[in-house]
C-alpha cells in the first residue's frame, strides 16, 4: 500500500521556489515540506520561518541525504537543474524539476538516463498546462467540438524585462520565454511541430541586443498533422500580462482571453474602460501551480505517470534551439534538424 502523504525537501528559496513552498505547505494536506534549501542560507531560512518549515540549510546535499525525504522539488537555477535532478535520482527521490532541464541536449539526455536508471518519477514544471482556460480548450479540441484544427494562435508578452544578468544566463527568449508556449502548442493540439521559422528583434532595449538576445519575436510552426500555429512574444506589454490563445478548427474556434482582477466594464460619458490584465505570472497562474504540484503528488501516491514527463520536458528546449537557428540563418528549420552538436 503506498502511504497517504509525500515528505518534500524544496531546493531554491528564490520566488519560484516560495511558490512551490507555499503550495506544499499550506494547501496541499498530502505532501509535508521537511527542509529547504539554497546556496544563501539567509534565504532559505527566511523562508523556512514564513513556511513554517523545520528546516534551512545552504547545502542541498542535506536535502538528497536525508532518508526521510521522498520527493525534491528543484526550484534553483537553470545551470543546476540536471546536475541536482541526477542526484536526486541516485538518491531514489521522486522529482519536480523546474523548466528548463537544461540548455544542452547532451546534458537534457543524462539527466533523463539517470532518472530512468533510478526509476523514479519526474515531472516537468510547465505549470500552464495546469491553468483552467487552457484545460477547457484542450478538452474542446479532443472532444471534436471545433471539428480538426487548423490554426493556433498564441499570446504571451510580460509585463517588463527581466533583469539584463538574468537574460545573459537564460538561453535568450526562445529558451527562456517561448518554452512555456511550446509546451503550450504541443499540450492543446496533441500534437508534434516539425518545423518552425522565427523572426525577431530588438525593440524594447538595446541593451537586451547587446547580452545576445531579442526581446520581441514572432514563431510559426507546422505541425506533423498539417495544422498551422504563430506565437508572439514581448518581453514588454506595458498593459500587464498579456496571455491569450485561440485555436480555429473545421468546426468553430475556441479561445481564452486574459484574465483580469474583475469582468465589469465601465461605460460613461467619457469612455468605455475594463480592468487590464492581471500583472504578472504569480498573479495569472498560481493556481496552475498549486495544480500542478498537486498532479506530481497524485503521481507518486498512486504510482501513475507523471502529467508533464521528461521527454515533455526536452522537446520544447529543441524547438527554442531550432527557433535560436532559424533566425540566425533567416530561414525555416525543422526540428530533425537540431541535434546533440
Amino acid at each position: 500500500m503506498p502511504t497517504q502523504s509525500l515528505n518534500f525537501g524544496i531546493i531554491g528559496a528564490g520566488r519560484i521556489g516560495q511558490v512551490h513552498a507555499e503550495s506544499l505547505c499550506y494547501r496541499l494536506p498530502q505532501a509535508n515540506v521537511l527542509a529547504i534549501a539554497d546556496i544563501f542560507g539567509d534565504a532559505a531560512r527566511a523562508a523556512a520561518e514564513r513556511f513554517h518549515i523545520p528546516h534551512a540549510t545552504d547545502d542541498p546535499t542535506e536535502l538528497l541525504d536525508n532518508p526521510a525525504i521522498d520527493a525534491i522539488a528543484i526550484c534553483s537555477s537553470t545551470p543546476t537543474h540536471a546536475p541536482l535532478m541526477m542526484a536526486a535520482a541516485k538518491a531514489g527521490k521522486h522529482i519536480f524539476c523546474e523548466k528548463p532541464i537544461a540548455l544542452d541536449l547532451g546534458r537534457i539526455d543524462e539527466a533523463l538516463a539517470a532518472v530512468d536508471a533510478a526509476g523514479v518519477k519526474l515531472q516537468i514544471g510547465f505549470n500552464r498546462r495546469f491553468d483552467s482556460n487552457f484545460q477547457r480548450i484542450r478538452q474542446g479540441i479532443a472532444d471534436g467540438e471545433i471539428g480538426s484544427p487548423h490554426i493556433l494562435r498564441i499570446t504571451s508578452r510580460d509585463p517588463a524585462p527581466p533583469p539584463i544578468d538574468y537574460i545573459k544566463a537564460s538561453g535568450g527568449i526562445f529558451l527562456d520565454m517561448t518554452i512555456h508556449d511550446f509546451d503550450m502548442a504541443r499540450f492543446l493540439l496533441a500534437d508534434e511541430v516539425e518545423e518552425v521559422y522565427a523572426q525577431g528583434g530588438v525593440m524594447i532595449d538595446p541593451a537586451i541586443g547587446e547580452a545576445g538576445d531579442i526581446d520581441t519575436a514572432v514563431i510559426t510552426l507546422r505541425f506533423c498533422n498539417g495544422a498551422l500555429g504563430v506565437i508572439d512574444n514581448s518581453r514588454q506589454a506595458v498593459y500587464g500580462y498579456d496571455q491569450r490563445v485561440e485555436v480555429f478548427g473545421s468546426g468553430g474556434t475556441l479561445s481564452a482571453e486574459n484574465n483580469t482582477p474583475h469582468r465589469v466594464t465601465a461605460s460613461t460619458r467619457g469612455g468605455v474602460s475594463q480592468a487590464k490584465p492581471l500583472h504578472f505570472f504569480l498573479e495569472r497562474y498560481m493556481e496552475s501551480y498549486v495544480a500542478e504540484m498537486r498532479a506530481f503528488c497524485e503521481a507518486i501516491l498512486n504510482d501513475q505517470p507523471t502529467a508533464v514527463s521528461g521527454n515533455d520536458g526536452r522537446i520544447p528546449v529543441v524547438m527554442g534551439l531550432a527557433c535560436w537557428k532559424s533566425y540566425r540563418e533567416q530561414r525555416p528549420v525543422r526540428l530533425d534538424e537540431v541535434t546533440l552538436s
